[in-house]
């Protein structure tokens, strides 16, 4: 059945609008952001945006794996291209550049939450460890995000003594260090 013919609560766009965007799952969500499924192949019979969007998280896992998947990997599923490739690609870098304005150079860290969302904006996506810093002034307020030092996908070397001279130079009395996982597995 196609999303116009659901009641009017169950449709992702009416649910966002009367309950909010955190209400809706994953999937709703990004079936908003695609705004149409697809056409069926000869024969058979299309699928809603709402159907494309949970086959899209079945095939990729989650929506980290969704979003940083490369352009050909992401243009082979049906019904996908190039267009909402780039669309999907703008909306993540609209999401960083929410996030850094919401931290910049200035803002004092009044919430751990913020520094953590701005940190996993910054980190997410790359495909080899990064260690980076987030140089603070007296009053906690942000001077500088740093990425310092990069490695492979599982390892990168840190030299303490380049930390401290980037802390120094930038005059700050306070650093937050942050790495990423690549792999998305944090173990040890």
């Amino acid at each position: 059945m196609a999303i116009p013919d659901w009641a009017p609560q169950d449709r992702p766009r009416e649910k966002l609008l009367e309950r909010g965007a955190y209400a809706l799952t994953d999937a709703e969500l990004l079936a908003i952001f695609l705004r149409i499924g697809t056409r069926g192949k000869q024969g058979t019979k299309g699928k809603s945006a709402l159907d494309l969007a949970q086959d899209l998280l079945k095939e990729f896992g989650d929506l980290r794996s969704l979003l940083s998947a490369d352009r050909e990997r992401f243009c082979d599923v049906h019904g996908l291209g190039v267009a909402k490739y780039v669309q999907l690609q703008a909306s993540v870098e609209l999401t960083k550049r929410y996030l850094r304005a919401c931290l910049k150079r200035g803002d004092v860290l009044s919430s751990p939450n913020d520094t953590r969302n701005y940190l996993l904006s910054e980190l997410s996506g790359s495909t080899c460890e990064v260690f980076a810093c987030l140089l603070l002034d007296s009053k906690n307020r942000v001077i500088k995000f740093e990425k310092l030092f990069f490695g492979t996908i599982d390892s990168t070397n840190v030299h303490p003594r380049e930390i401290v001279k980037h802390a120094l130079q930038n005059n700050a009395s306070a650093v937050i260090f942050a790495h990423n996982h690549p792999s998305g597995v944090a173990d040890p």
